[in-house]
């Protein structure tokens, strides 16, 4: 403990002094407005407002009297601030509008330099720039965020950050836990990309609010307010392979209240094959999903306010050789074929009441059901799965300074029974697996803000108790300094710690031939990450210029670590924990510049070196390209009523599982080759009504025959988790979206 506190301490960043003013920015009903333009009427230099409607602009003394904001569709107001630091604006809504000339555009990735923890936010703009269908596709155009394919028949995916599994990351929905366990495999393409408002990505260890497992990172999906958004939305996507989703979102507003109702309904695509390995190049997805999200009052306002979800999902999965027909082969031991049926219903609830602007009460509650039947050639594999989570949190705001405290509840349980249809001497681990976890905690989160606001410091502890590995403490610590009214440096250590479910998380090991041995009782899985992080803002509305510069630098080190051993034998996985060294070191710089509105150019640089130390010396763990780049272009003409998208992906080599020991024809290379991957989006857009048609992977490069002994599915070599680039080729789709906004009449 010595040792991370004086860490801790190194990592306090030099004090400087810098004068700015802060300040928010609402509609005259208190709702934030984000992407207000904010500016010095004298010099015309000014920022955008953030989230939560929050501002920072660099003042000079003499120079600058008047402040403006504006936003489209209000009025404008203008405030001299004089002596003040803080500054509030409210602007009432335009009574008429004739047609409106919009001159601003909205970042589609915001850094905001408010937070102390580096969050990118995603926006409906960038989300746009690509078919997005769902959450694992809404990652095209950045780097930050890596989705990766676990098992080619099911086109199940996870999504990485730092170069490590998406099992140590913690992904949110409205703040909710409730993508893991069973839903972990299948639970982010469940999630689809026209139910999204913004998605918050963050690095290394963050707050302990949450919970203690966001080791690498954590990733919020916030779906769409039923207060901000349009009366009606309609998207309908429809690609090359037949593929078809349709998306359709209706509000209701009555005075306090607020709903949202959705559907999402995906149809299959045909049966293709390609480079002729007799399976089918993608599977054959039905997908059914119903949702509703209701909202009273606002949580910036004195009194009470709620949001309650709720959602249900169906899926039908079907992949594996062309023949396979679900309704005679299931389980077959001749004509190979996997078949995943999962329902899951869920809710959740968040409740507060504010005292007033010092203190308030945060209730959240959330909960679902995941009951799954589902075939992986001769394996049947059954598993259900409750969750329960409860969270009662209290805020005090002193001063420039908050303190969070409270006490959270978690309930797993998770039942798993394998069998197998046919005799498979070479798989041992049939029998029925029941995990069951209560885990009470409690946590304090202190932010303090000094040196005029230029220095944010928060500390957090969590102390949780596991039912049978007790008492577990996660400290953490952020830093967030500002070099300049534009330049920020952060800072952040902490610990993390999970618990494993194998078969969920590693359905490669269900897919593939190979045997699962455990070769001990699995402990909790313990990481301690730290990272550095400087941001730079670009903002002169005078040059129509805007943008950011941002560099980071994170190094996760594990004190026990669990994950599959596909090298040491050809036909076995075996399940131990590592408490050697385990080390994942990451380093990221992104350059993105909006020019005159138009025109958006970003680059990004990931390096990534994932490694354990063994007896036999390093080990690299596999499916981690050390080098990547990317690069997006956008340009929008006539108004931007025609906008172009594009962007390309270089990955560099990545280290493959252990073949050497197979027969010849069922040997791989050691590594990948280097690839690239080009995708192309045109959007047309005509008041309420735009059509967009695009192509990914523009020049064709496949993975060809991915997976590993396909010439005899139920050998001992089988297995189709050797995905490390595209296995669909070229992918040509069109789809059209139609808003509707409350004020305009039906039919405009």
């Amino acid at each position: 403990m010595k040792k991370c506190l004086m860490s801790l301490l190194l990592l306090a960043p030099v004090v400087l002094s810098a004068q700015t003013i802060r300040g928010t920015v609402y509609n005259d009903k208190g709702e934030p407005l984000i992407g207000a333009n904010v500016y010095w009427l004298e010099s015309q230099k000014g920022v955008y407002s953030g989230n939560e409607g929050a501002f920072e602009i660099p003042f000079r003394k003499g120079q600058e009297k008047r402040l403006v904001a504006s936003y489209v569709g209000h009025t404008s107001d203008t405030i001299a601030p004089a002596s003040q630091d803080f500054v509030q604006f409210r602007l009432p809504e335009s009574q008429t509008l004739g047609e409106v000339l919009v001159q601003g555009y909205r970042e589609g990735v915001l850094i905001s330099g408010l937070n102390a923890i580096k969050t990118e936010q995603i926006t409906q703009t960038e989300l746009k720039k690509a078919a997005c269908c769902d959450l694992a596709g809404c990652f095209e155009t950045q780097a930050s965020v890596q989705p990766q394919t676990t098992n080619v028949l099911t086109n199940s995916k996870e999504l990485r950050i730092l170069g490590l599994s998406g099992v140590y990351n913690q992904v949110l929905v409205d703040g909710f836990p409730m993508v893991q366990g069973l839903s972990y495999t299948y639970g982010i393409s469940g999630i689809p990309g026209a139910l999204v408002d913004n998605i918050y990505v963050a690095k290394g260890a963050n707050s302990v609010l949450q919970g203690f497992e966001s080791i690498s990172g954590q990733i919020n999906v916030e779906t769409l307010d039923p207060e901000q958004d349009k009366r009606l939305r309609l998207n309908l996507y429809m690609n090359r392979f037949k593929e078809t989703h349709l998306n359709a979102n209706y509000t209701i507003k009555r005075k306090k209240w607020g709903s949202l109702a959705a559907v999402h309904v995906v149809q299959p695509a045909g049966r293709f094959d390609r480079d002729g390995d007799a399976f089918l190049d993608l599977p054959r997805l039905s997908r059914y999903m119903l949702f509703n999200k209701w909202t009273y009052g606002k949580e910036s306002n004195w009194g009470w306010n709620s949001t309650i979800g709720l959602r249900y999902l169906r899926e039908h999965r079907l992949g594996g050789q062309l023949p396979f027909n679900a309704r005679t082969d299931q389980g077959s031991s001749e004509v190979y074929g996997q078949l995943v049926r999962f329902d899951q219903p869920e809710f959740w609830a968040k409740t507060g009441y504010r005292f007033n602007d010092q203190h308030n009460l945060v209730v959240y509650v959330s909960g679902f059901q995941h009951a799954q039947n589902s075939f992986f050639g001769s394996a049947h594999y059954v598993a259900r799965q409750q969750n329960f989570y409860v969270n009662a949190q209290y805020e005090w705001s002193y001063g420039d300074h908050t303190l969070k405290t409270g006490a959270s509840t978690r309930y797993l349980d998770l039942e798993e029974d394998i069998r197998f249809t046919a005799p498979l001497p070479l798989r041992s681990f049939a029998g029925n697996y029941r995990k069951t976890e209560r885990i009470p905690g409690w946590f304090a989160e202190n932010t303090l803000r000094l040196l005029k606001g230029n220095l944010t410091w928060i500390a957090g502890i969590r102390l949780d108790h596991h039912d049978r590995f007790g008492a577990k403490a996660t400290p953490r610590m952020l830093v967030k300094y500002d070099l300049g009214p534009r330049t920020v440096l952060r800072a952040n250590i902490g610990t993390g710690w999970r618990t494993a479910n194998i078969l969920s998380e590693h359905v490669g090991i269900l897919s593939s031939s190979r045997d699962l041995v455990f070769e001990e009782e699995l402990l909790p899985e313990k990481a301690l990450n730290m990272g550095i992080n400087l941001t730079r803002n670009f903002e002169s509305p005078r040059a129509g210029l805007s943008g950011y510069f941002s560099a980071d630098f994170y190094r996760t080190g594990f004190k026990n670590q669990i994950f599959p051993d596909y090298d040491s034998h050809p036909t076995r996985a075996i399940i131990r924990n590592f408490t050697g060294s385990s080390q994942s070191t990451g380093f990221q710089a992104d350059l993105s510049l909006t020019i005159r509105g138009r025109l958006q150019v970003k680059t990004g640089y990931n390096f990534l070196d994932v490694y354990r130390s063994t007896e036999t010396g390093r080990q690299t763990l596999p499916f981690n390209p050390k080098h990547k780049l990317l690069a997006t272009l956008g340009y929008g003409f006539w108004k931007d009523k025609l906008r172009f998208d594009a962007n390309a992906h270089w990955y560099g080599k990545q280290r493959l599982p252990e073949t050497s020991q197979n027969p010849l024809a069922f040997q791989r290379p050691s590594f990948s080759a280097p690839f690239s991957v080009f995708n192309l989006q045109a959007t047309y857009n005509l008041s309420a009504f735009s059509i967009y048609a695009g192509c990914e992977n523009l020049f064709d490069f496949r993975q060809k025959r991915p997976i590993l002994g396909w010439q005899d599915p139920f050998g001992p070599f089988f297995d189709t988790s050797f995905v490390w680039g595209p296995t669909r080729g070229r992918e040509l789709y069109v789809g059209f979206r139609w808003d509707l906004n409350p004020s305009a009449p039906s039919g405009k």
